[in-house]
């Protein structure tokens, strides 16, 4: 999740309550306050989504659609680096192969 997703998330008093909640069973599991900021760590990245999931599903939707845009720009963008590393290292050696990359 980024940052200002997990901004928003503790606002929320149910998750707050959630946060103190993990905190006290991990901290009975180890034996030791296990500290705040690693219970909101954890949480965070645990079980955060799923409570996003089920207590607000049309931001949770909203996330995820938000996030699959960026992994479509992130392969997009591979890919022409792919290629222009391809024609680089073919300007270096004067190749004159051609690179051949995948359609969908």
């Amino acid at each position: 999740m980024k940052v200002a997703d997990v901004r928003e998330l503790l606002k929320n008093k149910e998750v707050i309550e959630e946060i103190n909640r993990h905190l006290w069973i991990e901290s009975q599991k180890a034996g030791y306050s296990i500290g705040i900021e690693k219970a909101t760590d954890e949480w965070l990245k645990m079980y955060a989504e799923g409570w996003m999931k089920y207590h607000t599903p049309e931001k949770y939707k909203a996330y995820k659609a938000k996030n699959k845009k960026g992994k479509e720009k992130r392969k997009k963008a591979a890919k022409v680096a792919k290629v222009v590393k391809a024609a680089k290292i073919k300007k270096k050696t004067g190749e004159k192969k051609t690179v051949k990359t995948k359609k969908k």
